[in-house]
């Protein structure tokens, strides 16, 4: 497995491996790796000649008061979980590579990026976009794949893909949860004992969801506060927000009958954990 740090040698390496006719597969990631980067990584690995992850932890993407300085970083754990994966290349720039003296250029999806996490962290997609443009650029994939836990994010990516004309495919691969349906990630680590325990009832609250839609209640006006009950059942909750919005819009939906995401994000202690769950339409 290759390390790489200099945006120039990524480039140069992007190249010459698509003058080869090999196929690049790309996973952007900001560390601190769980089985949910890992599964990105293997429908990499199996679908492309090369896999290539990204390691770098924006700073373009946090507002002053949420957690850059804590986020969790451990490379030598990353370089050996990728490496006994099979990725090809992990590129693990510093943060002047990216974001060098003077910058000043952002990239910004007008509309999708100011709703759900948006509202509440409003200049948190334009630091999103904005990287994943700059990876784009300097890794050069065929293939980028992302989870279904970042719903909004993936949405806005592909809209980004479309808007710029990139020659990019996007894969959206499953959630991947804990026993108890808690969605894996990496701000996991930051909870606390009880709070682990009862972030468990974000997985319940969706699936109950699913399973009033499925059984015939489609009325966003029932199934809002009914999620909003059962997440208030953790004592230690704070919900920020539960929606239910068009799939692709994003914008809020009377019914579910035609199919929804329903998205929430909720505090635990100082936590903030986000998670949905896809309606399918029902007849």
């Amino acid at each position: 497995m290759r390390i790489i740090s200099s945006v120039s040698e990524m480039q140069s390496y992007a190249d010459s491996l698509r003058k080869e006719g090999m196929t690049i597969g790309f996973v952007p990631t900001m560390g601190a790796l769980h089985e949910g980067h890992l599964s990105l990584l293997k429908k990499s690995i199996e679908t492309s000649d090369k896999t290539i992850l990204s390691i770098f932890v924006n700073p373009a993407q946090f507002s002053p008061s949420e957690d850059f300085g804590k986020y969790p970083k451990d490379f030598e754990r990353d370089e050996k979980m990728a490496e006994e994966l099979g990725v090809d290349i992990i590129f693990y720039p510093a943060k002047e590579a990216i974001y060098p003296n003077g910058y000043s250029t952002y990239t910004i999806v007008e509309g999708l990026s100011d709703r759900l996490e948006g509202k509440s962290r409003p200049s948190h997609f334009k630091g999103v976009t904005t990287v994943v443009n700059k990876l784009f650029n300097i890794v050069k994939p065929h293939i980028a794949f992302f989870g279904q836990k970042d719903a909004q994010q993936a949405l806005i990516i592909k809209r980004m893909i479309t808007d710029l004309n990139m020659d990019i495919d996007v894969v959206i691969c499953p959630t991947i949860r804990e026993d108890d349906g808690l969605a894996l990630s990496s701000r996991n680590s930051f909870l606390s004992p009880e709070a682990r325990k009862e972030a468990a009832f974000i997985h319940q609250a969706l699936k109950e969801a699913e399973s009033l839609h499925l059984n015939g209640d489609q009325n966003s006006e029932i199934l809002i506060p009914k999620i909003t009950d059962t997440l208030n059942s953790a004592p230690i909750a704070r919900i920020d927000y539960v929606a239910i919005v068009d799939s692709e819009t994003l914008l809020p939906i009377e019914s579910t009958k035609q199919g929804a995401l329903v998205a929430v994000a909720v505090f635990f202690d100082t936590t903030r954990l986000i998670d949905n769950i896809l309606l399918t339409a029902v007849k």
